[in-house]
């Protein structure tokens, strides 16, 4: 069965990067039917849906963090779960080859990069054994940024907004509104959040990525903790937070609770954030043949977004003052620029991420970045057959993670833009605005949409770091972002934070008793 046993992992691999579930799919559409059009969270949900459409006609990664593959995979007894390790690397390494995941696999210690997925620990390989007679196989990437937004608490605590959260059903509660809260925009809301409930440290967060392979549809057997799932999806989005944390109607697409025993010194609650590109998906094999014969996640209606996102994008562009941007960028360009400001850049831009801002504190830049624009960006790249390389998917990364590096850069360098997702903080603001320049906010997750942009890939410096790493020097047409920290001091993300902090306040009083 080895041969069509690895077919079936390589098809199960690429059908969960490329193409979205049908329940997450009407969760989005349902998200972008509540939003009133001309806002920026229609605009962000109007991307969405067209990057969507776009992943499923070009069968490339929704995403360009296609995260750590996770597999859950239960085997009859009797089935050599070895020969299925087997055929889960040689698909994971052949769908990083064909640029339908990206090469994610760093060695902690030295940085460098596997380049195609295999590694210590990658990918993460979880077996049960179980009485039926075929192999139930299920997969989900979850990327960096909301894996980053992951959080734990341990009872009882003090809780920003929400006071003391105890050891009961209602400090849970707490716990759980306040991960909502803290993960604003940088993981790519509206997300989804699995709950583990009790364990240890470990088992408790396992718990909580496990919830995140149900069904959005489904109803928890356990009444308490349906009730709490329900009481989330609708409070939780009274928060204010939106897409891409830019304010709007929904915050959250679903909220899965489970519960273990714990021992008594310990009472964790683990939240398992997930960005929007809610990326699971299962097979059925049959265990003798290695076949695939059955398609799991498939219940109810698929949404075809092949229209309506067009149509929103032009709403939103009628509502929206527009300034249209090209490298080199002077600060009177940019002090012009307010937030809110929709902007379009066509020209020269330069992926920077970790490893390059790193990099350039204690060295030169490969180019003169003197008025130029940095896109934080690990893109999915192949060569095509004349050698040249190609951008597969190019969505925004989480920019909080430079926060350490990026006023001192843009000052070091001239640097007049910032392209990223979930914004940046007070340092990088205070930079903006001595230095004038601004951060602009792409929409986290819409990798073939930005990569529809990207018309030629005009260099690459410091590839050492490996390829989501480099500096790729790209030339664009049409790129779209939105200003959400310009160089008078304003900040989108921090005037969400404050909004939404205050409407947390209100969920203090006890709900359960």
């Amino acid at each position: 069965m080895t041969e069509a046993l690895k077919k079936s992992m390589y098809d199960l691999i690429v059908e969960t990067s490329t193409k979205l579930p049908k329940d997450v799919r009407r969760a989005i559409a349902a998200a972008k039917a509540k939003e009133n059009a001309g806002t920026r969270a229609a605009m962000s949900l109007a991307t969405i849906t067209n990057n969507i459409k776009m992943a499923d006609e070009n069968i490339s990664p929704i995403c360009q963090d296609t995260g750590m593959p996770t597999f859950k995979i239960k085997t009859p007894v009797g089935v050599n779960q070895i020969e299925i390790k087997k055929a889960i690397y040689w698909a994971i390494e052949e769908a990083t080859k064909d640029g339908k995941l990206r090469p994610n696999s760093v060695d902690s210690l030295t940085g460098a990069n596997s380049g195609d997925n295999l590694g210590a620990g990658t990918p993460v390989i979880k077996f049960e054994q179980w009485e039926n007679d075929y192999i139930d196989a299920r997969l989900i990437l979850k990327g960096g940024g909301c894996e980053n937004k992951n959080i734990q608490y341990s009872l009882p605590c003090e809780l920003e907004g929400l006071g003391r959260a105890g050891r009961d059903l209602d400090g849970i509660r707490k716990c759980v509104m306040h991960s909502v809260y803290q993960a604003q925009g940088q993981g790519c809301s509206a997300g989804v959040i699995g709950v583990g409930i009790g364990g240890d440290r470990t088992t408790g967060y396992e718990l909580a990525k496990e919830q995140l392979f149900r069904s959005l549809d489904d109803e928890n057997s356990n009444e308490q903790l349906k009730e709490l799932e329900e009481y989330v999806m609708e409070n939780a989005n009274k928060l204010g937070i939106g897409t891409m944390g830019f304010g709007g109607e929904t915050t959250l697409l679903g909220c899965k609770v489970g519960v273990i025993n714990r021992i008594p010194a310990s009472f964790f609650v683990s939240v398992a954030y997930n960005c929007w590109a809610y990326r699971r998906l299962g097979i059925k094999i049959n265990a003798a043949t290695g076949d695939v014969t059955e398609w799991l996640y498939q219940e109810g209606e698929e949404i075809d977004f092949s229209e309506q996102a067009e149509q929103a994008e032009d709403k939103v562009a009628n509502k929206t003052r527009e300034v249209v941007l090209q490298a080199p960028i002077t600060e009177e360009q940019i002090r012009e620029l307010k937030v809110g400001d929709v902007v379009t850049i066509n020209g020269m831009m330069y992926t920077g991420r970790d490893a390059i801002h790193k990099h350039l504190t204690t060295n030169d830049a490969p180019v003169d970045l003197d008025g130029q624009i940095i896109y934080h960006c690990g893109p999915v790249m192949l060569k095509d057959d004349a050698g040249n390389w190609k951008v597969a998917a190019a969505g925004p990364t989480t920019s909080i993670r430079e926060e350490p590096y990026q006023g001192d850069i843009m000052k070091k360098f001239g640097i007049r833009a910032v392209i990223g997702k979930g914004g940046m903080g007070p340092k990088t603001l205070a930079a903006l605005q001595e230095h004038g320049g601004v951060y602009l906010n792409a929409i986290g997750g819409a990798a073939q949409y930005y990569a529809d942009c990207i018309k030629s890939v005009e260099g690459v410096d410091l590839m050492q770091f490996g390829i989501p790493e480099a500096m790729w020097h790209l030339k664009v047409e049409g790129f779209t972002a939105v200003v959400t920290m310009d160089s008078h001091g304003n900040s989108l993300h921090a005037d969400v934070d404050k909004s939404s902090l205050e409407k947390l306040e209100q969920f203090k009083e006890p709900v359960f008793k």
